[in-house]
């Protein structure tokens, strides 16, 4: 049973349970894409129903990651089989618990207000902004917020970041961002903005079907 109910895994090498982070980041990936559309179903059809179905997957996979072990959670295992050819990278367990403790706690309140309770309000619309925040640093950066709030909580010190971004040490060269390149930054998002603005109309008008093959209205 101590083999079936554990948080993390032991490797050589490693002084406590670590979790690979590159399935952990296929599996944020997968809930990221999930909530995504179905949060886009309710903004643009007005439907809740694949978001109810989609916060039901997102719990009942935070409670098996807690409560019994992230072996066993059916987005960490897609995600495992997906980067099977990867090298691992290992991070601390730890930190990874109190982040999905989080995203747990986020989970609950999320079916009791929408699934049980069948209701929405700016609650839940700040849950899902939240979720999809913490899910898209986590898959896109390999950022976990959540284990950035860890260290407050923690009287010992973080261990195994991904990254290795918990041990202090210079960046490398190719790391740095030079002022040419934050000059650069702030042009394209000038360009962007003007863009906007200067297009706004032309943008907006339909495209018409080159070919003609969608079928006239009646």
């Amino acid at each position: 049973m101590g083999k079936i109910v554990k948080f993390g895994e032991d490797v050589d090498g490693y002084v406590i349970p670590v979790l690979n982070e590159r399935e952990v980041r296929a599996a944020a990936g997968i809930l990221f894409f999930l909530m995504l559309v179905s949060i886009l179903t309710v903004i643009m059809k007005g439907d809740f129903t694949l978001l109810k179905y989609a916060v039901t997957i997102f719990l009942t996979d935070m409670l098996v990651r807690v409560l019994i072990n992230p072996k066993y959670a059916p987005t960490l295992i897609i995600g495992r089989w997906i980067v099977r050819n990867q090298i691992p990278e290992y991070v601390g367990a730890p930190q990874k618990k109190f982040a999905w403790i989080i995203g747990l706690v986020l989970a609950v309140t999320m079916f009791v207000l929408l699934n049980m309770v069948n209701s929405y309000s700016p609650i839940t619309g700040l849950i899902c902004l939240i979720c999809i925040i913490f899910l898209f640093f986590e898959s896109a950066f390999g950022i976990c917020l959540g284990c950035k709030v860890y260290p407050l909580f923690s009287k010992g010190k973080v261990q195994y970041c991904p990254g290795e971004v918990c041990e202090v040490k210079d960046r490398h060269e190719i790391q740095k961002t030079s002022v040419v390149q934050w000059f650069i930054v702030v042009t394209f998002i000038t360009y962007i903005v003007l863009t906007v603005f200067l297009l706004s109309d032309f943008y907006s008008v339909k495209p018409f079907d080159l070919f003609g093959l969608e079928s006239p209205a009646h």
